[in-house]
């Protein structure tokens, strides 16, 4: 069997074919919730992908799985071919579920203010290593790493699908990321106070400057991204800054992107829908980490005396 047949089987019965179903209708929504109420589960609906904040699609696959035997008997008097289809392709849902579980883990870790380039290729090459292992695992049919998938009875021939499909990823995520994976990280950026012998001769005297500073070596305790992106370094150190800063203010996933959308989300409500957003400056405050001088902005607010 070749990869693509993975992908062929989850066409005929995407999970989300069936979420679209039932949340498309509000009958639907209603009569599902009073079942997974009747037969006591933990949750009463199905998620959409839309409606993650984060895109995270590993949620609404657990979720889905979670409730696979109740929406089994939901669509036994609503739709008894995909229900068959369901059952039939169970070990591959599972799988994908599992799997998107981990991609929902990355996706968290590659967003927040604080990620740079550096943490970065850190957490790409950490999730391959864990993708190289999760395939040598599962051709061992060893399903730890997958816990819905260790509950199935697992045929020979889906193992090998399994691993197959993984190899294939392995691979996308290696080529995809190759640029990130392949970057030269200076080691004295991520610790100026370690030997800087193996460091370019040029800069070893303006890091030399920097390992005498005894006020910088405070700031370090706070890690290095915080040592770099103090007022001072871009002054002090201008030559190590340029270097420095093209590692830890690039903006390496699309967090900000996804956060935009959130924002906007957030400010068009029905009674603003006509609010000019950009012009108005409220989506650069949403996004923005620079906070305010409140002080400074009293102080050159002018009063207007009273007539």
């Amino acid at each position: 069997m070749k990869p693509s047949k993975l992908e062929d089987h989850l066409r005929r019965c995407h999970p989300d074919k069936t979420i679209n179903k039932i949340r498309s209708n509000a009958l639907n929504s209603r009569l599902l919730a009073q079942l997974c109420e009747e037969n006591d589960e933990d949750f009463h609906r199905l998620l959409l992908h839309t409606e993650m904040r984060w895109l995270l699609k590993g949620l609404c696959l657990t979720r889905f799985f979670s409730l696979f035997e109740t929406v089994l008997e939901f669509l036994d008097a609503t739709d008894p071919i995909l229900k068959e289809n369901l059952i039939k392709w169970k070990t591959d849902i599972a799988y994908i579920t599992d799997l998107f579980t981990k991609f929902s883990e990355v996706n968290l870790q590659l967003q927040g203010d604080s990620l740079n380039l550096i943490k970065t290729k850190s957490i790409i090459a950490a999730f391959l290593a864990r993708m190289n292992l999760m395939k040598q695992n599962i051709g061992r049919r060893e399903f730890s790493q997958f816990p819905n998938l260790s509950m199935i009875n697992i045929q020979d021939d889906d193992v090998l699908v399994y691993v197959q499909h993984l190899n294939v990823l392995h691979t996308d995520f290696k080529t995809r990321f190759e640029d990130v994976l392949t970057m030269e990280i200076p080691q004295w950026i991520i610790n100026p106070y370690d030997d800087i012998e193996e460091s370019d001769v040029i800069l070893q005297e303006k890091l030399i400057g920097i390992s005498t500073n005894e006020e910088l070596k405070v700031q370090f305790r706070k890690g290095y991204q915080q040592f770099w992106l103090q007022k001072d370094i871009p002054v002090a150190y201008p030559a190590l800054w340029t270097i420095a800063r093209k590692f830890l203010i690039a903006c390496p996933s699309s967090y900000l992107v996804e956060r935009s959308f959130s924002a906007v989300a957030n400010l068009l409500t029905k009674k603003r829908n006509r609010l000019q957003i950009i012009g108005r400056g409220d989506l650069g405050l949403y996004l923005t980490n620079l906070k305010p001088n409140i002080e400074q902005l009293l102080s050159e607010h002018q009063v207007h005396p009273s007539h």
